[in-house]
């Protein structure tokens, strides 16, 4: 439960800032260009809202439903759907009265902050703790798969020598350039010889879909931490501070293997060897159905296990190099969304809602995941809101563009047309997405809380 609620607050703590982030590039463009501003909101707030003052010609508050926020600008066609004020005869402040070229800066001003926010994030980063990474030729142990990694026909101790064969020199990078560059092979050294793993694109969706297909691999250690309920491993009678050395008087040199063992013996009596004290002592028990032992691990020093690549970056070098990082992930997204509308792909069965998000924080709080999370969502809000739909701002952009362009102002009984259907395609899509959520994390669990009481 802990966990969950870290998750969360990191959650709301980053939207809450993304979110007044954006609307604060809408209402500093409008009030530049002495646009009245109606409201400024954090949050929804059909019906009342959780805290308000205005201030000037400005109402700022804070909603109850957390779907985002909003500025409501005099003047235009928004979600607020005011048919009323657009009745009444143009103001010089609004929005409706100013050049269109006035109109689209301001249209596009959250998006633009949302990206400068995302390059701020990554040069502070970079600053404050550099970056660092495993070098994929690094990997001396190869890589540890799961099943998704033996279908696409990887084994636990190859080594990644390239993918689609191009170097990638980030071993975290390695699936993420595959599913985002459709690499058709992944280069391996395998007993000493080059393979090609071909990726077919039913390969691609399975990858998309999955999350940790490989990792490096680990020397064999199994030093008990601390148990999980109803522990096979603890009814045994093993202890914490243990650590187990084998299995049936057999030793392994790799993590995988054991647990392959262990899998393999579903069901099946066995005898743990371990070290007590120095002593070693044997337990016998019989696997259980999920080939687990129902101990927590020792986390293993991962830096005395492999090298990794630390580079420091002073002030002015952080600043290149943040933008840099920015533009690399805004171009990886770019990548990523094209595979969304891709049939072949089927990615549209990866989108995730909030819950999806919200995993993408740590359980553990941590200020450097948090803003490394953050600026990734940043520029996403900043192209998801860019995109060519009525009730976003690309939208908006699309018809101050033709505007501009053909010389006709697209008429407000249409723009009210098109900002309802906009709406209904934007709704239909968070429904979708949290529906692959419930899907995903929720259902799966319900079957078997369910099952268990009936």
């Amino acid at each position: 439960m802990e966990i969950v609620l870290i998750k969360a607050a990191q959650l709301i703590l980053s939207l809450s800032l993304l979110v007044i982030i954006h609307e604060f590039g809408h209402f500093a463009l409008a009030r530049l260009f002495k646009t009245r501003v109606e409201k400024f909101y954090l949050f929804f707030d059909p019906w009342f809202s959780l805290f308000k003052v205005k201030k000037g010609d400005t109402e700022y508050g804070v909603g109850w439903l957390p779907l985002g926020g909003y500025v409501k600008i005099s003047g235009m066609i928004d979600e607020s759907m005011d048919k009323e004020a657009m009745k009444l005869p143009p103001q010089p402040y609004e929005f409706r009265s100013k050049k269109p070229w006035q109109r689209l800066l301001i249209m596009i001003g959250g998006v633009v902050m949302n990206f400068l926010l995302a390059f701020i994030i990554y040069i502070g980063i970079l600053y404050a703790w550099g970056e660092q990474y495993l070098p994929t030729a690094n990997v001396k142990y190869g890589i540890e798969i799961d099943s998704v990694g033996v279908k696409i026909g990887l084994q636990n101790g190859d080594k990644i020598l390239s993918v689609g064969n191009q170097k990638v020199e980030n071993f975290r990078n390695v699936i993420p350039t595959v599913v985002l560059d459709k690499a058709p092979s992944i280069q391996v050294e395998r007993n000493g010889q080059k393979i090609d793993v071909e990726i077919s694109n039913e390969d691609l969706v399975l990858l998309m879909n999955s999350k940790g297909v490989l990792s490096y691999r680990l020397p064999f250690y199994y030093s008990v931490a601390d148990f999980g309920k109803d522990s096979p491993a603890k009814v045994a009678g093993l202890n914490v501070g243990d650590q187990i050395v084998g299995m049936n008087n057999q030793k392994y040199e790799f993590n995988d293997q054991f647990k392959a063992a262990l899998k393999d013996s579903i069901g099946k009596k066995i005898v743990l060897n371990v070290m007590r004290n120095n002593k070693e002592m044997t337990f016998s028990m019989v696997v259980p159905q999920t080939g687990m032992l129902g101990i927590v691990l020792k986390q293993q020093d991962i830096g005395e296990i492999y090298e990794f690549k630390t580079i420091k970056y002073g002030l002015l070098e952080s600043i290149p190099a943040g933008i840099s990082k920015g533009f690399t992930t805004l171009n990886d997204y770019l990548k990523g969304l094209k595979l969304l509308f891709s049939p072949k792909t089927k990615a549209y069965e990866s989108m995730g809602g909030f819950i999806a998000i919200g995993n993408i924080f740590p359980g553990a709080w941590s200020w450097f995941a948090f803003w490394s999370m953050t600026a990734l969502l940043s520029i996403i809000l900043g192209v998801m809101n860019l995109l060519p739909i009525p009730a976003l701002d690309g939208g908006h952009v699309m018809f101050l563009l033709f505007e501009m362009v053909t010389g006709r102002k697209p008429g407000d009984k249409f723009m009210e047309y098109a900002q309802i259907v906009g709406m209904v395609l934007v709704l239909s899509l968070v429904l979708y997405a949290n529906g692959n959520d419930f899907s995903k994390y929720i259902w799966d669990d319900l079957v078997k809380l369910l099952k268990s009481i009936f």
